[in-house]
Formats: structure tokens, sequence, C-alpha cells
């Protein structure tokens, strides 16, 4: 931003360092379009997905809790179980397992392909492991409100399992109950759980990451982009999620942890994708969308 500096606090969190990463190739393949990130703990290794179906590890190099540099070790694409490559599948969140059991060589990603849409497990090199039923209502790409408008975010939370959310809600007959008149996002489980609770309110908001923290809350990245005219805003919120039912579905109680907007001076890009790296930190990653007037930023924070 032209009014903060590395190590200052904003909103709710304290800016810990951004780099781009150029667009370069690696092993033939252009660095771009990343819009999922797991840090696996393990292998001190960043894995950033790519909506094009490829996994990219990554090295950051972090000093005095500030991000300097990323180094880009290796790529690969996601494969079928003939060994195809799964290319153009719309490949949007990821999570990672086993990337913290103390365990080298067992990590694996469940990756939410939007074309589909699919659930499925990979391992980091990108070879098929396994597939996971979504649930019915998040099966048919018709109850969707657009084509683009799919599942790209999935986390994993120790009580409730895997958790994902469309980006944009689903059309009216699809919804088992609505906070009237109001654009929401609704948290989905496999086992039929639903949490129901408000976009951020600015124009075409939409849930672009999920990640689940050490204390169980969950924080959701929202990214509302209407037009190159209009505000691109980045919103970081923080949700407790509970396990009382309710007329609502489950209730949820909710911080904002940060808003961005292009407009009051920050240099900020399509971020899409989020993971937890230690303690309180973070990494965040743009989507650049392989155009020349974006740019692919790895940023750093820390929640306060």
């Amino acid at each position: 931003s032209e009014h903060y500096q590395i190590g200052d606090i904003y909103m709710g969190i304290r800016l810990r360092g951004t780099v781009e990463l150029p667009p370069n190739q690696i092993k033939g393949l252009k660095i771009g379009q990343l819009s999922g990130l797991a840090w696996d703990v393990d292998e001190k290794l960043l894995y950033a997905l790519s909506d094009r179906g490829i996994i990219f590890h990554l090295r950051p190099f972090i000093k005095n809790h500030t991000l300097i540099s990323v180094r880009v070790i290796s790529a690969y694409l996601l494969k079928n179980t003939q060994g195809k490559t799964l290319r153009w599948r719309d490949a949007e969140g990821i999570v990672i397992l086993k990337g913290h059991n103390g365990i080298k060589g067992d990590s694996q990603l469940l990756i939410m392909l939007e074309i589909g849409p699919r659930l499925a497990l990979f391992t980091p090199y990108g070879k098929p492991l396994d597939n996971y039923t979504l649930p019915k209502t998040l099966q048919t790409w018709k109850n969707y409100a657009g084509s683009n408008k799919i599942l790209e975010s999935v986390t994993v939370h120790p009580i409730f399992g895997i958790i994902t959310a469309p980006e944009w809600p689903l059309k009216e007959a699809n919804k088992p109950y609505s906070l009237k008149g109001e654009h929401k996002i609704t948290l989905y489980t496999l086992n039929k759980r639903q949490w129901i609770l408000p976009a951020f309110p600015a124009k075409n908001s939409g849930v672009v990451a999920l990640e689940t923290l050490e204390d169980r809350s969950i924080l959701i990245l929202e990214r509302a982009f209407y037009s190159i005219y209009t505000p691109l805003i980045i919103s970081l919120r923080r949700v407790w999620l509970s396990s009382c039912q309710s007329r609502t579905g489950l209730h949820s109680e909710s911080e904002q942890v940060a808003v961005f907007d292009n407009t009051q001076g920050w240099h900020i890009d399509n971020f899409e994708g989020l993971t937890h790296h230690q303690g309180r930190y973070f990494f965040m990653v743009s989507d650049n969308n392989h155009s020349r007037w974006q740019r692919t930023l790895l940023s750093y924070f820390e929640i306060q």
C-alpha cells in the first residue's frame, strides 16, 4: 500500500511482506493463475495450485517474520487414474492432509475441481489417490449461480470434517432457508451440516478460500470484483462455527479481520488462495489470470 510498510498493523493484521512471482516457466509450465495454497510443515514447502491443474512447489524465505523471497522448486500436472493430464479442470481449492505429522513423504492434497464439480485427493506430484462425494445439492452445476461461481474453497475442520462453500449462493430452488434479500455465504460439510452467514457487503462478493485456524475458527477470504471501473475488494473474516442447530442453519459468530480496497491505495490483485503457515502467520496469493495487466503476488501476514 501507499500508506503502510512491512511490519505495520492494518485493521486486524500485521503486514509481513509481499513478493511478486514473475510469469516464468518451470518444467515447461508457466507460473500463474494461482488460486490455492497449502503449507506442508513436514516438507517445509508451499504448494500453489493453478486453475490449470498444476501444483507448483515453492520454497519461501522468511527472515525476522518477514517474507523476503520465494523460490519455485518444481511443478507437477494433476493426472487421472490412467496417467493422463487433467488440464482445464479449473482446480481452485486445496488443503493438505498428513502435512503436519512429522513423517516425510506421506503428504496428500485435497483439491476442489470446479469442473464437475469434484473433490479429489492427490499426491503433491499430481497422482490421483481418492474421490470424495459432495452433498447432493452441490453435485450438479445447474444448481449454481453460474458456471464460474461453483466451488473454489475447501478446508478440513477438526470437529466438522471437510467444509466447502459455493463462491456465490445457489439458485433459489436449492436454498433450504434464506436470509431475506441478503447476499449470503453457506458453508457445507460433506454430511449435510450447513451454516449461513451474510456475505461481505460489496457487490459480487464471493468466497474464494477457507482456512481452519488452530483455535478451530475459520478464516474466510472473499473477493468482490464487478468490473475494472469498480473497486476490487478483498475481505478477510474469522468465523467461529457452533454445533447448535437453529432455524437458519447452525449458529456462527464472526469478526472482520481486514478489508483491502484498491481505491483506498492498496496495490492488491485478485487474491484467491490462503493458507496457515505457523502460529498467527498466513500466506495469501493472487491469481493473475495469465493477463499482462495482473500480477501473481504472494503475501505474508500475521493475525493480531
